[in-house]
């Protein structure tokens, strides 16, 4: 008698880009830490009567294969090969939320906040005061409770010296190991395709499904206050240039 425990393991293969044109050299990504993974194969059923109450003959019409996984590992050759299909570069683009503070000094009344790394500041998200309130900014001189900030220079009116502040802002560096995407808006239809293959090993024995054409169709992310965030994804499979849809087996 086979059995299956636990989450299994499933890849993804990308097959084609947003245009569809074919990955030369697929690398497959693997859902890390999988946390669930489902697989639904549904039909549609026609029946046919007669007299009697009970149907005669049932043809079966439709059919639609759908699959889902939770993973808590994310990394950004899986949303861009599975998802996205467009283009992915290397490079840091991080926020940095300040807690920690610094006081505002006399004249010029400028802090610079240090950009972690050799990053270079690109966005400003606000400044908090010394009771968390959000500071106002405006495009220069500011008064008390305002600020305005140029190349990543903040500047504070006089009457806030030595007032806390708390300033939150967004960098970009350089990396070969973090990665990044820009979208562009492509047309209805466009979706890059990628084969899965499920592995649900237990007990010395094994099921796998390969389901040679997938397309995503969603992944969903949230966070809770005091756990790990684990996004669904989740995709639809069809029948590649051959013909083919699937190949399951199984150790019995």
């Amino acid at each position: 008698m086979q059995t299956i425990f636990g989450s299994g393991v499933l890849w993804g293969t990308p097959l084609t880009d947003y245009t569809g044109a074919a990955i030369a050299n697929p690398t497959p990504v693997q859902f890390g830490v999988a946390q669930e993974i489902g697989l639904d194969i549904t039909f549609d059923t026609k029946t046919l009567y007669g007299q009697q109450q009970f149907p005669v003959a049932v043809g079966r019409g439709k059919a639609k294969i759908s699959g889902k996984v939770k993973g808590a590992q994310v990394n950004g050759a899986l949303f861009n090969s599975l998802l996205f299909g467009q283009t992915l570069s290397s490079g840091i683009v991080s926020d940095v939320y300040d807690t920690v503070g610094a006081a505002v000094p006399a004249t010029p009344f400028t802090i610079t906040p240090t950009v972690p790394g050799s990053g270079v500041w690109s966005e400003d998200l606000g400044v908090r005061n010394s009771s968390g309130v959000p500071m106002t900014r405006v495009a220069s001189t500011p008064t008390t409770g305002q600020y305005s900030v140029a190349a990543g220079v903040y500047t504070f009116a006089a009457a806030d010296t030595l007032q806390m502040v708390y300033i939150s802002f967004q960098y970009t560096a350089t990396s070969t190991a973090a990665k990044k995407s820009t979208l562009i808006n492509p047309l209805l239809g466009y979706a890059p395709s990628f084969k899965a293959n499920i592995y649900l090993p237990f007990n010395g024995k094994s099921m796998i499904w390969t389901l040679n054409n997938c397309v995503a169709n969603k992944i969903s992310m949230a966070t809770k206050l005091d756990d790990f965030m684990i996004p669904d994804f989740g995709f639809d499979a069809f029948a590649d240039a051959s013909g083919n849809v699937l190949t399951y087996a199984l150790s019995e």
